[in-house]
């Protein structure tokens, strides 16, 4: 069984969630032990891949270029298939060693050493671009924003690198220290900035009964990713905050890069009776489909907050809501990734990560390099841990207003 993923390059994450279940190699036919690891990801990605035309390259010519090769070790089979996919112009689709595969396995325990930085890579020119910065993190207090370009690490630059390249690069032990070169996209210079590396606990949830001027009590939920145990946490904080006499949720969605998708499914489910949550598009063509079923959890008013940082699986549950007239969406356009990925395990304890379908909002938008645009848009400002949800955030504050609104109208209902 593989399971699903919607994944951004999460510096210590790598890629949230597990993949269960390998793929058979298949008869060897003389090859090599180095030829048949190349053999077996060639065979994965020709099987699963979205794109049936291999952006537009003869796939059986790729494997044989490669299978040609000399391949004395590992160390040259892996930039053997590395050079295989890169061919496909998708950062998404690559290769996990075993260390970066372990350590991406080890992410979805809740606890991580590096700089905490969540990040995706730009297909032109090759950049890296920050999603977000893990709360409590070295990134954060350095000031690392959403949007901003890391051009070096250590020295070296990051369009030389792939994502897991970079995200290696950047994790170490505790205590030691990287620099990054950054650069703002509305400045023209850039600057330096030393992190130390440090443990990141991930607690995927954050929950506070919060009083409105007015005195209306709103149940703020923030949660900041999709791994295994988010589904769990969520329920558990909605129905304490309905205990404490929450009359209106505020979901945070901002700077949340995304993860499991079917987390994301199981949490739209949380807040939907009925009604689709996303379609996915296979290679085909053919649409699937996630229903919602059965109690939600409550049906009191419901704002979601998210920015240039709610990706992935984060724009899957915030398109479900909005969709199907559930929540309005208060903040700034989403990063816009409609792509989703499967890994799977390898022979020799490698992963393969390999994106095997596009996905659409229940009203078949597709949101890929466009994002979705809130209800209320309100620009994104600085903030830091103690100024998020304050009278210091300018997007809490709409989504306050509006939630007060929809409280109004809900109690004025005959």
């Amino acid at each position: 069984m593989i399971r699903l993923l919607l994944r951004l390059s999460i510096l210590c994450l790598c890629l949230v969630g597990l993949a269960v279940g390998g793929v058979s190699a298949g008869p060897a036919m003389a090859l090599t032990n180095e030829q048949n690891l190349v053999a077996e990801v060639w065979r994965i990605v020709n099987r699963a891949y979205v794109d049936e035309t291999f952006n537009h390259q003869n796939w059986w010519f790729t494997r044989q270029r490669a299978l040609e090769r000399s391949l004395a070790n590992r160390a040259d089979t892996y930039q053997a298939i590395q050079d295989m996919l890169a061919g496909l112009e998708d950062p998404y689709t690559r290769l996990l060693p075993p260390a970066q595969y372990r350590s991406l396995q080890t992410s979805t325990a809740g606890e991580l050493t590096g700089v905490g930085l969540q990040i995706s890579k730009d297909e032109h020119p090759g950049w890296l671009r920050v999603i977000a910065p893990i709360e409590g993190s070295p990134a954060e207090q350095a000031g690392i924003q959403p949007q901003d370009m890391v051009l070096e690490i250590d020295g070296t630059a990051t369009t030389d690198l792939t994502l897991d390249e970079a995200a290696a690069r950047m994790r170490g032990r505790q205590g030691t220290t990287v620099t990054l070169q950054l650069r703002r996209p509305d400045e023209a210079t850039a600057r330096q900035v030393s992190l130390t590396r440090d443990v990141i606990t991930l607690n995927p949830v954050v929950a506070a009964l919060k009083t409105t001027p007015a005195g209306q009590r709103v149940g703020y939920l923030r949660l900041s990713q999709f791994n295994g145990n988010a589904v769990e946490k969520l329920a558990g904080a909605i129905r304490e905050l309905a205990d404490q006499g929450a009359e209106g949720y505020l979901l945070d969605l901002r700077n949340n890069p995304g993860g499991l998708l079917q987390a994301g499914i199981e949490i739209a489910r949380l807040w939907l009776p009925q009604g689709t949550i996303v379609y996915t598009v296979n290679r085909q063509g053919i649409l699937d489909s996630f229903e919602a079923f059965g109690q939600a959890i409550t049906d009191a008013p419901l704002v979601v907050l998210v920015n240039e940082g709610t990706a992935s699986a984060s724009e899957i549950l915030a398109g479900a809501l909005q969709d199907n007239g559930r929540a309005n969406l208060v903040g700034s356009i989403t990063f816009g990734k409609g792509l989703i990925q499967s890994l799977f395990d390898l022979s020799d304890g490698a992963g393969l990560a390999v994106t095997v379908a596009k996905y659409e909002t229940p009203s078949h938008h597709d949101i890929n390099k466009l994002g979705i645009t809130p209800d209320r848009i309100v620009a994104t400002v600085p903030l830091n841990r103690d100024t998020v949800a304050t009278e210091a955030d300018p997007q809490y504050q709409a989504a306050l207003e509006m939630l007060s609104q929809a409280a109004t109208v809900v109690a004025s209902a005959p």
